[in-house]
């Protein structure tokens, strides 16, 4: 299956409540996998800083982030997939903020076994912190 990352694009929609990865398959256009930080699991999270004081607009950070890469990349490896591409120019041209809190998301999906392309030399990749 060498190559299949060809076929399917990794997206990500991020805003201040939530981020949600999704992966396309280019020849379908269909959305073949998605993982959400608004997914139950996240529930007790989102409440949290909701109800926080002083009240903060992020509802999500890094930590998140990497758990929605991991629960992603079990999903893909579930149906076969062992890559997929992102588009660099798009990670590129999001705040610096956003790019430090969406990289931990690219190694959980390394980590689970799906290939990322895309993300060679991505500045700012770090891990986060237990």
């Amino acid at each position: 299956m060498a190559g299949n990352h060809n076929h399917h694009v990794l997206q990500l929609v991020l805003s201040c409540r939530r981020i949600t990865a999704q992966v396309t398959n280019t020849t379908t256009s269909s959305i073949i996998a998605m993982a959400s930080s608004s997914e139950h699991e996240f529930l007790a999270h989102y409440r949290a800083h909701l109800n926080r004081v002083p009240r903060s607009h992020r509802f999500w950070d890094a930590k998140v982030a990497s758990r929605v890469g991991e629960k992603l990349g079990f999903r893909l490896r579930e149906i076969g997939v062992t890559g997929v591409h992102i588009d660099p120019r798009d990670e590129l041209s999001r705040p610096v903020h956003y790019r430090l809190m969406v990289s931990p998301l690219f190694d959980s999906i390394k980590r689970a076994g799906v290939e990322v392309s895309g993300v060679d030399g991505f500045p700012l990749c770090v891990t986060p912190s237990n």
